[in-house]
């Protein structure tokens, strides 16, 4: 019992990074958002959507992780991110 608490506590430890790097994302896509409504650009950009899920997907493959499962992941973090740029 005592490793499974061990390892719970570092799950802990890289959930905070997670976090971290998530307002670091947020608050660099608040920017961009600013910028885009300065120049009237559309929020969404889909092209750069493909080609951020392809690097992710490809990036996940090299890792060992589920392509697909990072994919969903992302889409929820762009989703997000998108809408901090509204």
């Amino acid at each position: 019992m005592e490793k499974i608490l061990s390892f719970r506590k570092r799950i802990n430890e890289v959930d905070e990074q997670i976090l971290g790097f998530l307002k670091e994302r947020v608050e660099i896509c608040k920017i961009i958002g600013k910028i885009k409504r300065e120049h009237g650009i559309p929020v969404k950009d889909y092209q750069r959507e493909d080609e951020l899920y392809k690097r992710i997907e490809r990036r996940a493959s090299e890792l060992g992780l589920n392509p697909r499962d990072v994919k969903a992941v992302y889409q929820k973090i762009v989703d997000m991110c998108t809408h901090v740029q509204e």
